[in-house]
């Protein structure tokens, strides 16, 4: 058990029989009255966010995690990712993956956090490499411009991309935000 004082953004709590990650907090002292602590909490089962205010030292209970490196192995009806010490399988629903499913790629290194033994998130590298598998062809001489295009990488997500990229060029792409960050040679 742990106090509302202790609250982190990004701590896992277990409040009233679900689990919710700490999006916000804030501690409010008023000058007069009892001090409280203003909460964003998002439901790690259904994905919605809610707000909650706590008193202060008001005792919740810390989930307890565990994170485990996967590999992603292929999609059939789920995604198929296999435990690289035991070789155990577990799916997971597209759902469940969110927009991460977009910079999945084959063999690719995954932690997957658990909760009692359920996967409840999947956290992926900050960066991938991929190849550009559709864009409109590159302007001869522009590689300074701050312009850019849409394109679409080998995972199928869609990402903008200087305009001096063509088909089959090797970019970094940061998996959080989705942007380029380089042209990738080798």
């Amino acid at each position: 058990m742990i106090t509302t004082n202790d609250l982190k953004k990004g701590m896992t709590i277990e409040y009233e029989g679900k689990l919710y990650k700490v999006l916000f907090f804030q501690h409010v002292k008023p000058g007069k009255g009892q001090a409280f602590v203003k909460t964003k909490l998002k439901n790690l089962d259904s994905g919605a966010t809610t707000d909650k205010t706590f008193r202060a030292g008001e005792k919740i209970e810390q989930a307890v995690l565990e994170s485990k490196r996967m590999q992603y192995l292929y999609k059939d009806h789920h995604y198929i990712f296999m435990d690289t010490e035991t070789y155990e399988q577990v799916p997971l629903s597209e759902a469940s993956l969110e927009d991460k499913k977009d910079f999945l790629k084959e063999n690719m290194e995954v932690s997957i956090v658990f909760y009692k033994g359920k996967p409840i998130e999947v956290e992926l590298p900050i960066f991938i490499e991929a190849k550009i598998s559709k864009t409109q062809p590159g302007l001869k001489g522009d590689t300074v411009g701050s312009s850019n295009k849409p394109a679409k990488i080998e995972t199928g997500a869609d990402v903008q991309v200087p305009l001096f990229i063509n088909e089959g060029d090797i970019v970094k792409i940061d998996t959080r935000t989705g942007q380029y960050m380089e042209r990738v040679t080798k």
